[in-house]
Parts: structure tokens; sequence; C-alpha cells
């Protein structure tokens, strides 16, 4: 018999090799490489087909190809809809990656079971509990529809020989990193692995239309574990964030083909399971402290949704030589480029001094919207200042010190508004062609120096302290 053949693979990024080797050229990671078989000549890999006869497509112009409007499947999870953009497409393949122990599972068992009970046919396989700790996990959540099935199983081929016994409308395979392929080699989990079963799970999507959710551990960086090719042969990537020791847990989307990204759904982790959070701004600013010094509220936008939070910021003096610039939630370059933006156009001299700032809440804030609001409460923070608690900033910060203008300013004013808040410091560029709320104030500004003088009584340009 011939002898088999064996390569290394990396764990990280797939790159292959003939011999082993400490570092990883392609990602520069160390040890990930793993010994692995090739795989035999005979096999062959499955082609897409058009339908489940067996038919090869053919190719059509894309003028005679009917455009068919497909219902999304509503999950009857109004945060979870809003993620996926309206609803599960039928086909489509969704990735639901996140920290052990976050509530993937028991996410993905409450949309099986809400689906169930509304006339659809779910298959939950689990390859990591058996169907009896699957039924108690079930028995906590209050989980008891005839239309959901159960199954423990991690062999691909018999994975799908059960769907089309059963036919359902959604499978969750419960994890991609726990199914195997016989013919591949290598171990479940690595490379070789997971790219197979996720190319055998689309194919099964996208000739059957049957919805596909895969759950995917994490690394420990945060990213999905695995080869970054995952993410991207599935439709759908939702990442769900949040502290285990609190309650909270944010579902965000950072893939979607068939709706906007980066859209949040806010979920709260109680004894019965995951509840949806209708007013997440009115969660994250119940605890905030009135009149306290280096806090600011600032509306973000998340997609499609406006989002109230608050940013504080603590400023000390450093007992070392390099201060610190620590940042949660935010950016860590941003706090340094924000923090030079005020020693060189406002005059704060913040060299010899620490910078702490984190979003509270635990969401994470990406968009250049936020920019004056941690200036204004790094600001209020050096000075002891504290900022009026009715205000809202937003803005976005040039290098120059200019305010300059972000989108969707009205429905940010709308949202501070519905709050109860009665003052916006916004940029002036933003306040022409819309219509101020009742009972709010807009105030805008051109620079930094402008919004720290509303803001907390500040000087000028060039002036190092300020008057109260």
């Amino acid at each position: 018999m011939a002898k088999r053949k064996t390569k290394f693979i990396c764990q990280e990024c797939g790159y292959e090799s003939t011999k082993w080797m400490g570092r990883c050229p392609g990602c520069q990671e160390w040890n990930t490489l793993v010994e692995e078989m090739e795989a035999t000549p005979t096999s062959k890999r499955r082609s897409f087909v058009t339908s489940g006869d067996g038919v090869r497509s053919k190719p059509e112009s894309i003028t005679k190809i009917e455009r068919r409007e497909e219902s999304r499947v509503s999950t009857h999870i109004n945060e979870l809809n809003r993620v996926l953009g309206g609803g599960i497409v039928p086909g489509s393949l969704v990735l639901v990656g996140g920290d052990p122990g976050i509530g993937k599972s028991t996410l993905l068992l409450q949309v099986s079971s809400t689906l169930a009970k509304n006339k659809g046919r779910v298959l939950y396989i689990s390859g990591e509990e058996s169907v009896k700790q699957t039924k108690l996990r079930a028995d906590r959540l209050g989980v008891a529809e005839d239309e959901l099935f159960v199954l423990a199983e991690t062999d691909v081929q018999l994975i799908e020989s059960v769907i089309e016994e059963v036919n359902p409308t959604l499978v969750v395979i419960d994890s991609i990193q726990t199914v195997h392929m016989e013919d591949v080699t290598s171990a479940p989990g690595s490379v070789s692995q997971v790219r197979e079963c996720t190319s055998a799970f689309m194919r099964i999507a996208k000739t059957k239309g049957i919805a596909i959710f895969l759950v995917g551990h994490v690394t420990k960086q945060g990213a999905i574990a695995g080869p970054r090719i995952l993410e991207h042969m599935v439709d759908t990537v939702l990442y769900f964030e949040g502290e285990r020791h609190h309650t909270y847990r944010i579902l965000r989307a950072v893939k979607n083909r068939f709706g906007s990204t980066n859209e949040i759904g806010i979920f709260e982790m109680k004894e019965s399971g995951l509840t949806e959070v209708l007013n997440p701004s009115e969660i994250f600013l119940e605890e905030r402290s009135a009149g306290a010094a280096g806090s600011a509220v600032v509306a973000s936008m998340e997609g499609t949704r406006t989002v109230l939070v608050e940013i504080q910021s603590l400023i000390s003096p450093t007992s070392f030589g390099n201060p610190r610039r620590m940042a949660t939630g935010i950016d860590h370059n941003r706090i340094s480029l924000l923090m030079a933006v005020l020693e060189k156009r406002v005059g704060l001299m913040m060299q010899n001094h620490d910078a702490y700032v984190k979003v509270a809440g635990g969401v994470r804030l990406d968009e250049p919207s936020i920019d004056l609001a941690i200036a204004v409460a790094i600001a209020s923070s050096f000075r002891d200042v504290p900022t009026e608690p009715s205000d809202v900033i937003i803005g976005e910060v040039g290098l120059t010190g200019e305010v300059r203008r972000v989108s969707r300013i009205e429905q940010r004013v709308m949202e501070a508004a519905k709050l109860g808040f009665t003052r916006v410091i916004l940029p002036s560029k933003c306040l022409d062609g819309w219509t101020v709320p009742d009972g709010i104030q807009v105030v805008g500004v051109g620079t930094v120096s402008e919004a720290l003088d509303i803001a907390i009584g500040g000087k000028t340009r060039g002036k190092p302290t300020f008057e109260l």
C-alpha cells in the first residue's frame, strides 16, 4: 500500500507547508502548524445544482433571470429581526460567534422554539451536548414544541440524510468546530474540516432553500476560530458580545448580504433566558451620576438605531515617566488623537497625566460622531468641572480643532428629546434642513474651543485654564 502523504496546515490562516515551522509565514503566529493527511485523489467535491434532482445549472443572461421576492421568516424576536435585516432569509447561511457562556446556544434554542411554535419545523443539531442535556436546558427556558427536533450528531453525511428526512425550515448546527466529514482526514475543528463542512452546509442551504445557523467558537483575541474564509463563505456574521458577569448582551451584525451591517440588538440574560431590551438608551443612562466631572452623553448611530450612551473619562497626574492611555469601548488611538488636539488647539497640557476613557454599559462605539463628546469628557475631568446633565454632545473633531458635520442629525436629536434632554451641542453645519423638536435647544459649534465654552465654560484657543 502506498504511503499516505502529509502536510502541515496553519490553524489560523490555512497556510500549507510540506514541513513543520514554528512560526507561520502567512499570519506570523507561533505554533499553529498542524500535521494533516492529504486528501485522496478519488475524493470528489459536490458542486451546486439548481434543485434537488441533480440537474447541473447553466449560465443565463442576467436580463432573462426572473427575480422573485422571497418573504423573510420572522423569528418573532424583534431585536434579532432587526439585526438580520427583517427576518430569516430562506436558504441563507448565518454564522453566530461569541465568547463561551455568553448565550449563543440559549438564543438559538429560543429562536428554534418561537419558529416551531409558529408552524415552522426546526432541526437543532448539537455536537457538544447529548439529547438529554439539551432537554434540560430547554426545560429551564420553557421550550417544549412538537415541531422542534433535536439530534446529537457530528457526522456531516448523517446530518444531511436527517435533513432530507425531516425537511425543516431552519437548521441549527452547534457548533461548526465539532462536526466533521469522513473524507477529510484531519481532526474536527481543523482548517480543512471547518472549510469542507461549511461548504457542505452552504450547498444544502442554497439547493434546498433551508436557512442554517452555525455556531462558531472564538479565539482568545475575539475572532471566530478557524480559517478566515469561514466568514467569507457565509451570508451573515453575527457576534454576541457582552461580559459574562453582566446581564446585558449585544448582538451585532458585522456582515449581512441581506441587510445593513453594524446593526445591534440588545438582550438581557435572565433565569428564563434572553429577553429583549426595547429601549437600550434608557438602560445605558439609568445609573448616570448627575453633576459628575468627566461625563458626557452622546447620540450614536448603530445601524439604523440611535443609542444614547454615557462616555466617562478620568484624567489624573501620572507617577511614571510615560503617561498611560487606556480605553474601553473606544479605539485606543482615537483617545491619543483627541488629547493631542486638545493640547495643541485648546491649550490643555495633559502630557503628564494618565487618561482613562470608557463607554458605560459595555457597548463599543466606532463612528466619528462621538469625538466631540470624548473631548468634552476629557476636558471636564482634567479641570474637574462637571458638564450639564441635560446636554447631549454630537460631532466629529478634525485635527485642526474644527467640528465637522455628522449624518442623521434629526434622528439623533429626536431620540435625545424623547429621553428628556433639553440641549444638544452639535456641528453648526448641521443646523439647516430639518425641524427642531419641541422642548429641546440646539447649539451649533464650529470648533472644539466653542464646544468647551458652552459645555463647561472654557476659554478659547491658546489658554491653558478655564474661567467658570
